[in-house]
């Protein structure tokens, strides 16, 4: 894209008014990330209300989904098009409005309509407001500001199921989608009131480049949320999939270094080494946050016996320890390097992973409850001073083109990572079972004193059976945490790719 000028960021100067628009951001950027998990646990309910098919309703968290990651590099378009100001308005009256659509759906085809428009609406939200928030704070008080700002991104999808679960028993499903209209409301008024709008800037809309950028994300993501349901690659559909992503990809990057003066994303972004080396961190830590948030609530409630509330409760430290680290990021920003402090939040990570991988099915919820608060101390010491890094030697007038291809790595990184582990823990609860099982034959003496009646008592094999799938299942997510670890450990080295912060202004 070319640049008629240099955009002229507006700085609130008003304190009030600084604190209206961020707690304005705050609420919007609650209100997108608690709908990524929120609807999970509700899907049995809206399932049974819609008298849809498990393949069916697999759609209503695909179809948001999807419709997010093709949306959100065009968000940084947008923005510069546009206006910031507009886009996020428009975004959040149509994320609202759309949830209420989602909460009044009476078919699948209303619902799967709402959830698309959901998802179409909320991609800008996230990147967008990490602008703004930069925008409005001078660079001495950026780290603060993200840590802030961050706050709500981590907190969000922790809430979602224990929130999602209340909501649903407490009330009915329909309020999973209603919970969004007070926030939305007023962050739509928050902002209307107290924020300036950019400069537009002049620029010519690369539709060849948009086109197979969405295809390349709409077809990864349909790979990465099908795959489980369709045994990957043994599916017709899902190898179709993955050729139009990689195909897809391809022409992109051709058509964008070779054939055209105004490509979708500005290259300028390509060669600025923070933002893309924050990029990759946010990918992994995307990965390993959200992939860990997948397999908690299943291993919970479906081996521990937890009801969704007490999941909800035991997982909540995790909260606690991102908010504890990130007040602490914002008051010592300017004091340390903040590499090394994302060095020392992928140690906490990777050993909060080692004592997530010694669960069993005997320990009580302390266990669950202290390393998901050490996991939190690692991952906000992690992510507030990546977005600072990210962004530390990034020009103003690519902020919101930088935001949004941020957002779409975190996005992928956190589809990737749930992808894997529900693939791994499948496959490996298999190769545990199988293993186990070799073992009960009537050969072995201790087998054969617990089961002297097997031969006739079914009821006892099928007891049998069912505890070594717990055990084998436990293994599997023991194995996967390890997983988890070890990205953490492998990324530490590589942190000082990133150059550090210019110098407050």
């Amino acid at each position: 894209m070319q640049h008629s000028a240099t955009i002229s960021v507006p700085i609130a100067d008003a304190a009030p008014r600084r604190m209206m628009i961020t707690v304005s951001i705050m609420l919007a950027s609650l209100m997108q990330v608690l709908d990524t998990t929120i609807a999970n646990v509700a899907l049995p309910h809206i399932q049974g209300a819609i008298s849809a098919t498990q393949d069916q309703i697999a759609w209503v968290l695909t179809a948001y989904i999807i419709a997010s990651a093709i949306m959100t590099p065009l968000s940084g378009w947008l923005a510069g098009r546009v206006g910031r100001k507009r886009v996020l308005l428009a975004s959040i009256a149509g994320f609202t409005i759309s949830s209420m659509f989602c909460g009044l759906a009476q078919t699948l085809p209303q619902l799967l309509a709402g959830r698309l428009l959901q998802g179409v609406c909320g991609a800008s939200i996230i990147p967008m407001g990490q602008a703004v928030v930069l925008d409005i704070n001078p660079p001495a008080r950026h780290m603060r500001a993200m840590a802030i700002w961050s706050m709500t991104i981590t907190i969000g999808p922790i809430l979602g199921p224990a929130l999602g679960g209340w909501l649903t028993e407490s009330y009915n499903w329909r309020w999973v989608f209603y919970i969004n209209l007070p926030f939305g409301v007023f962050a739509f008024f928050g902002l209307l009131a107290a924020m300036d709008e950019t400069k537009i800037k002049r620029s010519v809309f690369d539709f060849f480049g948009f086109a197979a950028l969405s295809l390349a994300v709409g077809a990864l993501q349909l790979t990465l949320d099908r795959g489980q349901l369709k045994d990957w690659f043994n599916s017709p559909e899902i190898c179709a999939e993955a050729v139009i992503s990689i195909a897809a990809f391809y022409l992109f990057c051709v058509h964008m270094l070779t054939t055209t003066r105004t490509p979708f994303l500005e290259p300028h972004l390509f060669k600025d080494r923070n933002c893309m080396a924050g990029c990759v961190f946010i990918f992994i830590v995307g990965l390993i946050v959200y992939a860990t948030l997948a397999l908690l609530p299943p291993m919970l409630q479906g081996l521990m016996g937890y009801p969704v509330i007490t999941t909800g409760i035991v997982t909540a430290p995790r909260g606690v320890g991102s908010l504890v680290s990130m007040l602490l990021i914002g008051r010592m920003a300017h004091r340390i390097d903040m590499r090394w402090v994302i060095c020392v939040g992928f140690v906490i990570a990777a050993i909060s992973a080692w004592q997530m991988m010694h669960f069993s099915l005997q320990m009580d919820a302390s266990t669950v409850m202290w390393s998901g608060l050490v996991q939190g101390i690692g991952s906000g010491l992690v992510t507030v001073p990546l977005a600072g890094a990210a962004f530390a030697t990034l020009s103003p007038s690519l902020r919101n083109e930088g935001a949004a291809l941020y957002s779409l790595f975190r996005n992928l990184g956190s589809s990737v990572g749930i992808s894997v582990v529900e693939l791994l823990l499948t496959r490996n609860t298999q190769i545990v079972h199988a293993s186990l099982v070799e073992h009960i034959n009537p050969y072995n003496a201790v087998v054969r004193q617990q089961m002297t009646h097997a031969a006739t008592n079914v009821g006892q094999l099928a007891m049998l059976n069912a505890e070594i799938t717990q055990q084998a299942a436990m293994v599997a997510y023991d194995d996967n945490f390890k997983l988890m670890m070890w990205l953490a450990v492998a990324a530490i080295p590589a942190v000082f790719l990133l150059r550090p912060a210019r110098p407050a202004v």
